[in-house]
């Protein structure tokens, strides 16, 4: 198995993390705490394809074996993020939830309010207007598609005569 499909889950990875960052830090979107959690799957990913790149033979398969749980891990954050977002369940985070402030000065209130804006889970971030899927719903597919290519990837390597 040559170094491609690791350079493949590597920038794989890479562009939705790169993606998130853009939307976060170029388009001024605050991330709520499903999203945080939605980007740790894409950093072990890329991580995985990095050392499939890197190694020959057994290793690199055993990294694209690995990065199938990955993607699943993926589709299920997603999922989860989508349910919430549609209202058939609650967040399972509590830094979802809106704050609750108790009585006190007002100097006592600014102090317990957190640092970083937050965003509620239920949400939804539109990325292009025309299109109603959410970022965590495009995340899903997008990890869905990242997901048959590994299988692909895997499968192509396994036919007889081949090495």
């Amino acid at each position: 198995m040559g170094r491609g499909p690791g350079i493949v889950l590597a920038a794989a990875g890479l562009a939705a993390l790169g993606i998130a960052a853009w939307v976060e830090h170029g388009l001024g979107e605050v991330p709520c705490g499903l999203c945080l959690w939605e980007r740790w799957p894409w950093r072990v990913l890329a991580v995985l394809g990095l050392l499939a790149a890197l190694m020959r033979g057994q290793g690199a398969r055993a990294m694209l074996w690995l990065g199938i749980p990955v993607m699943l891990a993926a589709c299920g954050l997603s999922a989860v993020h989508v349910g919430v977002e549609q209202g058939w369940w609650p967040s399972p985070l509590p830094e979802c939830r809106a704050p609750v402030f108790h009585a006190g000065t007002f100097a006592e209130r600014l102090a317990a309010m957190p640092l970083r804006p937050s965003k509620p889970c239920d949400a939804p971030t539109y990325l292009v207007g025309a299109l109603p899927l959410s970022m965590a719903a495009m995340d899903g597919l997008y990890a869905a598609c990242v997901l048959a290519v590994i299988a692909y990837c895997l499968s192509r390597g396994r036919r007889p005569g081949r090495r």
